[in-house]
């Protein structure tokens, strides 16, 4: 749904969307349509009601793109290929400059730097085990996205990049946020960028942002993309709807590789679509495009290299035939008979169905009995989501799942669905892994340390690994982090007890319920306390302005850090991003923006000021930069395609 608030733009943004009919042409799902404003209301019932004078409906695709990475590999498996994980390229190996033999046999290696010769195979490392090998081969084609110029320069160290890394934030709400069979795009933004907001996995799904970054491999949101996804979707919603900090589940970065012109240092030279590039050295490398035009990318890559490398084919390309694994023996209606034959959860068959195709029978194998009178099969591994323990155990035997992050980030998607939950299933993910890959006691220790680092790039709030790793090793990162080295430092016994009860107390912060059981009740109770005896009811009970604020002072904790040392020293400590306090001028805004201009607040206003405060101290700050430094470097939308 694209919301419509002037009555010009509805007319432009239907033109728009039946030109998108007409390009879908056959392979259209279904054809767009205006709706009126009650119908739009009625379909989409959160949303911004104000002003809104119709909207416009198309339809698109969308997928779990983990699970259908995992489908393409095992596909290619199904087909002869062998596939290898955690492997790393290290040099590539190449012919001498006057020999002619690609294939390596009498050929010695070029020294390093040497850009001449053309390749013959690769130098890999088994990153898990440290075991190196050699690789020969006719061709060697570069597709690793955004890290394609990493390859690149190992053919030939004077490489200039021909990618520009963008990073796409999104965000993860629970399912109220937005209705089951309807989405929201915002074609334009505040500052002219594209968002959606869609559900997605039994969640909904915002997004997305375009800034310009470096290539890492786990890429880390901005807490400055995250409000700001946050202040767009605010405006689009009924202003009933507390658009919380508090309410994200997860949120994660993603590097999406844009082409760049090699002779252009501009950004707007960058593009989204794919090129081919064939080195002097015989590398073929494939860069840029999308999921969208995949198996077209594939078919002109793998005509280049057999035309490159005179491989001899048995007919022309018959991509668009081949089915991706899982799909064969796939129906709408598979469910029902995992469910007659498995005794399954209905929400965990539809899961297993749609995840695994036709491959979720081989899934249900793996699966113990629950010993329960119903379901019979299927353990879950959390209550609020419908994966399984069988899936585990599948992953490690059938897809390649090596550690407890593969399989929570990158064979499902429960990390980015909701990372809190993916903490808590963790020691159980590892201790199954653990059972079907023998794993020692130390090896289990670092994978749950491994994966809560990574979870932390995925929205888990400060301070909710410290139970589940050493206190020593806990206690030396924090302080380590909050004092750099030469500064004075307090003592550690002082410390101690800030750093456990600061970093509980603001990992328990972060949760979707703004307040812990009783204690709303505890507040109502100061806010009638501090009343003037002389109010003759409840509904005349009132507070001032200035009241309220020496109250939600009182009674908040919001500068939990200061404990027992002063605002000051802490200050003067450089206690770092992590751990912080409200200014009064934060207080000063929040009374006002709830009272609406009145000098006095009741009950309920009062309760409202605390939850928001309380949402407000649980939030990261945002960079103490000015506003012109702070400003974000931004992809094009026409060039990036706005991650839509």
């Amino acid at each position: 749904m694209l919301p419509v608030y002037k009555w010009w733009q509805l007319p432009y943004y239907y033109a728009g969307c039946k030109m998108y009919d007409l390009l879908a042409g056959h392979q259209n799902i279904s054809a767009s349509y205006l709706m009126s404003h009650s119908k739009a209301i009625e379909a989409f019932p959160m949303l911004q009601a104000r002003g809104l004078v119709g909207a416009v409906v198309y339809y698109d695709g969308m997928h779990n793109d983990a699970r259908m990475n995992i489908a393409l590999i095992m596909t290619a498996v199904k087909h002869g290929a062998a596939v290898a994980n955690y492997v790393e390229v290290t040099k590539l190996l190449k012919t001498t400059s006057n020999s002619t033999d690609i294939n390596g046999s009498t050929s010695e290696n070029v020294s390093e730097g040497q850009t001449g010769g053309k390749l013959y195979g690769a130098k890999v490392k088994d990153t898990i085990t440290g075991e190196e090998w050699e690789v020969h081969a006719k061709g060697i084609i570069n597709a690793t996205g955004p890290f394609t110029d990493s390859v690149l320069s190992l053919d030939n160290p004077a490489h200039k990049p021909i990618v520009q890394a963008s990073a796409g934030v999104h965000i993860t709400f629970p399912n109220y946020y937005s209705p089951r069979n309807m989405g929201l795009l915002d074609p334009a933004t505040s500052d002219g960028r594209v968002i959606f907001f869609l559900p997605w996995q039994g969640n909904t799904i915002a997004g997305t942002t375009d800034s310009p970054a470096p290539v890492r491999r786990d890429p880390r949101p901005h807490e400055e993309d995250v409000q700001w996804i946050l202040e767009e979707v605010k405006r689009y919603l009924s202003p009933d709807i507390q658009v919380r900090r508090g309410d994200v589940l997860s949120a994660w970065a993603g590097l999406r590789p844009l082409v760049s012109n090699p002779n252009s240092t501009s950004t707007q030279a960058l593009v989204r679509n794919h090129l081919i590039h064939v080195s002097p050295s015989g590398l073929v490398t494939i860069a840029g495009g999308k999921w969208t035009t995949y198996r077209a990318m594939a078919e002109e890559t793998v005509d280049e290299a057999v035309k490159l490398f005179a491989l001899k084919t048995t007919g022309p390309c018959r991509t668009k035939e081949i089915q991706l694994i899982g799909s064969e023996r796939w129906g709408n209606n598979m469910f029902i008979s995992l469910i007659q034959r498995y005794g399954l959860e209905t929400e965990v068959a539809q899961h297993l169905s749609d995840s695994y195709g036709d491959r979720a029978w081989s899934v249900c194998e793996y699966a113990e009995p629950t010993g329960l009178r119903w379901p019979h099969y299927g353990k879950r591994l959390s209550r609020v989501y419908p994966y399984i323990e069988a899936e585990v155990r599948y992953a490690v035997h059938n897809e390649y799942a090596l550690t407890a992050i593969d399989f929570l980030a990158r064979r499902s998607r429960l990390t980015f669905l909701n990372s809190h939950v993916a903490l808590d299933v963790l020691p159980r993910v590892v201790e199954i892994m653990g059972d079907e890959l023998h794993w020692p006691k130390w090896r289990r220790n670092k994978e749950i340390r491994d994966a809560e680092i990574f979870m932390e790039s995925m929205g888990v709030p400060f301070g909710s690994r410290r139970h589940r790793i050493g206190w020593r090793e806990w206690k030396s990162e924090v302080l380590n982090s909050l004092w750099p080295l030469g500064r004075n430092r307090i003592s550690g016994d002082e410390v101690e007890g800030q750093v456990i009860r600061g970093a509980v107390q603001h990992a328990a912060r972060i949760s979707r319920a703004q307040f812990d059981p009783g204690e709303v009740d505890r507040l109502k109770n100061s806010f009638v306390k501090r009343v003037p005896t002389t109010a003759p009811d409840m509904t005349t009970k009132l507070l001032s302005m200035e009241d309220v604020k020496t109250l939600v002072t009182e009674k908040l904790n919001l500068g939990w850090y200061a404990l027992s040392v002063s605002y000051a020293s802490a200050k003067d400590a450089n206690m770092g991003p992590l751990l912080f306090r409200l200014e009064e001028s934060d207080v000063d805004r929040v009374i006002l923006e709830v009272s609406r201009g009145r000098k006095v607040l009741d009950q309920e206003e009062f309760i409202h000021v605390c939850a928001t405060l309380k949402d407000l101290a649980a939030s990261p700050p945002l960079s103490r930069k000015s506003p012109k430094t702070r400003e974000r470097r931004r992809i094009p939308v026409e060039k990036s395609g706005g991650g839509v």
